[in-house]
């Protein structure tokens, strides 16, 4: 909330004056009416020099680019390694080993950091997406293109889960969403951000609610088995309290991961029947059991990157102490509480009994939000630098076919790891499916480059574009 608070006044600022490179000045309310919709990139100067116009675009594409690649970096367990191994080291004895350091950095760091980064985009994407509507046509046909773009985002979702088999896709949940914050599109950047603030504070509430729920279960448990080893009859309620209790513990053991772990790779190497099964279960599991948090979730940072839109900060027009408030007191922050976090973990041996028995908040929405927000205003900062400009210009054209790679990652990483592939399912390291991270990513980013030069899109957004407007657009580049 701190973070949230510092925001406010930084959107109280911005709407007295903002100075633009060519000297003129305007309201930051009125910023995003004067985009300019070229997309060559600009030489920022200094790492105080605002960015022009001319470059508003380009670093969308450009960190939307590390969104996309990053997001391939935490879905990879759930691709490759198998059930809760994915993300609990002691399933396969993975402590004391290069796989245990590997596990530590990716939750430490950037874990969930990318899926919030993609969610701000998408964001800010529905802002620009209107605003390019509105200066061709008028009424509500901009808002008839938007629900029809969701709709067929949604569809989309529906293959990634049911065609490529991945649980993990967010495409359906975008599409759902995107509808949802539709709505707000108008607020003001302070009504956007105390929209934000109020998403994060139920994602806190839950998250809080759900921890003590399952302490008073704890409680009530251990109560009931005090009394039942008195020999002393127990009421129904405390039979009940007793076997809930012992199902939780039951559910931690060891030996129940391995049995879990066993079954994900009897299912995912097996015939595409068990596979289809398998991990379509997955999907609704975590469907039902997480949507709660996952509605806040994105909204939360939907809603800020909306308002970092209209404020100039997610196109790079800020001044430059906003960014270096985001990182230092995001990443500062958020990796210290991150830390302190996966301690926990690592000191009851991530018996999620113990765990939750044991402490007293488990802060993983304060952790992941800081880091998110700090991850931002690192990349800004490196940006504004003018030194990484290589890397942004490497980036911009992955960023540009996102739906693409983000649907072909699902595809490749099918190919390889399921039994209807090459079968690597549970049989490289946690450390080794990274290579396939790293492989993907240097395949995507050549991809990219080549594709662009010869097609105005990449092949799965000129489809949704065409889906979108009912009309064959523009493919092929001439000449």
């Amino acid at each position: 909330m701190q973070l949230f608070s510092v925001l406010l006044i930084a959107d109280h600022e911005q709407e007295i004056m903002m100075v633009l490179p060519c000297g003129m000045h305007y309201p930051a309310n009125n910023q995003s009416k004067s985009i300019n919709m070229t997309t060559t990139a600009g030489t920022p100067a200094s790492i105080a020099a605002p960015v022009s116009q001319s470059e508003r675009i380009t670093i969308i594409d450009s960190l939307r680019g590390f969104a996309i690649l990053g997001i391939l970096l935490m879905n990879i367990p759930g691709f490759g390694l198998p059930g809760p191994a994915g993300f609990d080291p002691t399933v396969r004895h993975e402590f004391g080993t290069i796989n245990f350091t590997v596990w530590r950095l990716v939750e430490w760091i950037p874990e969930g950091t990318q899926r919030a980064l993609f969610s701000m985009l998408f964001g800010a994407g529905i802002i620009l997406f209107i605003e390019r509507q509105q200066k061709r046509i008028e009424g509500i046909r901009p808002a008839d293109y938007f629900v029809r773009r969701q709709l067929w985002l949604m569809f989309f979702g529906l293959v990634d889960v049911y065609l490529l088999l991945w649980w993990g896709d967010i495409l359906f949940d975008y599409g759902a969403y995107g509808l949802i914050i539709f709505t707000f599109r108008k607020l003001s950047p302070k009504a956007l951000i105390i929209a934000a603030s109020v998403c994060f504070l139920m994602m806190m509430l839950r998250e809080t609610r759900d921890l003590y729920q399952d302490k008073a279960m704890i409680r009530k448990g251990e109560r009931a088995a005090a009394i039942d080893t008195t020999k002393t009859k127990l009421t129904l309620q405390q039979k009940e309290d007793l076997g809930a209790m012992k199902e939780f513990m039951e559910s931690t053991r060891h030996e129940k991961k391995v049995e879990k772990m066993e079954k994900a790779i009897r299912k995912t190497t097996g015939s595409y029947a068990d596979l289809y099964e398998f991990r379509t279960s997955i999907y609704l599991d975590v469907l039902v059991k997480y949507m709660y948090m996952s509605i806040w979730d994105v909204l939360m940072f939907m809603f800020l990157g909306m308002a970092f839109f209209k404020l100039g900060i997610i196109t790079g027009q800020a001044p430059v102490k906003i960014y270096w408030l985001l990182a230092i007191v995001g990443l500062g922050l958020g990796l210290t509480i991150s830390w302190f976090r996966l301690q926990s973990l690592i000191r009851y041996q991530f018996n999620w009994f113990e765990y939750v028995k044991n402490i007293q908040f488990d802060l993983y929405t304060v952790s992941r939000t800081l880091r998110s927000l700090g991850i931002f205003g690192l990349l800004m900062l490196m940006y504004r630098s003018g030194v990484f400009k290589w890397l942004f210009a490497l980036m911009r054209p992955v960023g540009q076919m996102a739906f693409t790679n983000y649907l072909t990652q699902s595809l490749i990483c099918g190919i390889i790891f399921y039994g209807v592939g090459f079968g690597l399912y549970g049989k490289l390291q946690r450390h080794e499916v990274y290579y396939v991270v790293g492989a993907v990513w240097l395949l995507q980013i050549i991809w990219s480059h080549i594709w662009l030069r010869y097609f105005y899109f990449g092949p799965l957004e000129w489809l949704w574009r065409s889906l979108t407007y009912w009309k064959k657009q523009p493919f092929v580049k001439k000449g």
